[in-house]
């Protein structure tokens, strides 16, 4: 196989983090080849329109928040924004009520006419305290007690990890807030807003630059005796890079089932409805909420967790933390590789989170290889 033309910089993954350190390489100069195993550039924000012309979401919803200004006003160099703060219902026994639980889902539970002057009353009067605050069981016990635990929280994080939230880290459920008041929005970020045309439009316009050269459908591993760049940036799973020496780190996955429902413009009262203990799927998600389209017909998807597949989310208990760092020490002795990204760091940051850690680890890429941030 013929080698690939003199490059400086191989970025791995075509997602949030691999695009961001490829825009900010290029923009100083750097030539930068960038792969990704699948045959579209986004990663698992890459959106399309089904075969119907609904926009969608392929690998589950991605919902854009956050507060920082940085971040924003970077990605506005590659989109214009349109504003949307997300809704989720959960369904109980048929019941829809708010998610995260708040004055408004306390009420319609167990019947009764609490107000932001009673209900922390409430909580306090069924919340199981916890000396010490390990697991994602302690959390959520401890806000709101044992029966909104099960309710709510129990069945949805079996499905989702495949175990019981005593066997998680307590930074999952701290993900989920718990409210004092009737917002209904699932998040609280100053800004909340999705890309007018879509991720995987931004994404073109990130990449659109005359020092980068992008290729899909191709695997790393596979590819990387004809590639001789300077310097090597991974966002895929960081024990996969080191051939699994220590061992597997524990990935949680994904299946989703899309349908199409022609005729009907609208399906659900908002973006996503979660399914805390029926069914196995977890959540439904309508994409004409997020992306604000018109079209006669509707495009929904189901999610169901699974343990086999490509890797989704990091797991996070303290054990999987343990073996991450062996790989994390291996990592910090390559010095012509940074590691990036959820898959790269073992993190299950947001969207935002993963632009961050990029554009922090594309001046220290900089800085590493002599060129001017």
């Amino acid at each position: 196989m013929p080698m690939t033309p003199s490059i400086d910089v191989a970025v791995v993954g075509a997602g949030f983090s691999g695009a961001v350190v490829a825009e900010r390489l290029a923009d100083h100069g750097l030539q930068v080849l960038v792969l990704d195993r699948r045959p579209h550039i986004g990663g698992n924000a890459h959106d399309r329109p089904d075969a119907h012309g609904v926009l969608i979401h392929p690998y589950g919803p991605h919902i854009f928040h956050t507060n920082s200004t940085r971040i924003v006003d970077y990605l506005s160099r590659f989109t214009r924004w349109r504003p949307y703060e997300h809704r989720v219902l959960a369904s109980l026994g048929g019941q829809l009520v708010p998610i995260p639980i708040n004055i408004d889902t306390v009420n319609a539970v167990y019947g009764l006419s609490l107000d932001e002057t009673t209900i922390e009353a409430y909580y306090a009067s069924v919340r199981e305290p916890r000396d010490r605050i390990e697991t994602s069981e302690d959390v959520v016990v401890s806000q709101v007690g044992r029966d909104l635990y099960e309710k709510f929280f129990r069945g949805y994080t079996r499905k989702q990890w495949g175990l019981d939230p005593s066997q998680l880290a307590a930074s999952v459920a701290a993900r989920i807030p718990v409210r004092t008041d009737r917002d209904a929005r699932y998040f609280t970020d100053t800004f909340q807003q999705m890309p007018a045309d879509g991720y995987t439009r931004m994404f073109e316009r990130m990449l659109d630059h005359p020092n980068i050269r992008v290729e899909t459908g191709v695997d790393w591993f596979a590819a990387r005796s004809r590639i001789r760049p300077r310097h090597t940036v991974f966002s895929g799973p960081i024990d996969a890079w080191f051939d699994f020496r220590h061992g597997r780190l524990p990935y949680r996955s994904l299946r989703f089932e899309h349908e199409h429902l022609p005729d009907t413009p609208r399906v659900q009262a908002v973006g996503t409805v979660n399914f805390p203990n029926d069914h196995d799927f977890t959540r439904i998600t309508e994409f004409k909420h997020l992306t604000g389209q018109t079209h006669a017909g509707t495009s929904i998807v189901r999610e169901y967790p699974q343990a086999e597949g490509d890797p989704y989310y990091p797991v996070p208990r303290p054990e999987n933390e343990a073996l991450f760092k062996r790989y994390a020490a291996m990592a910090e002795a390559e010095t012509d590789t940074t590691f990036v990204g959820r898959l790269a760091q073992y993190r299950y940051y947001n969207m935002d989170q993963c632009v961050g850690a990029a554009l922090t680890a594309s001046t220290r890429i900089l800085e590493r290889m002599g060129v001017t941030a």
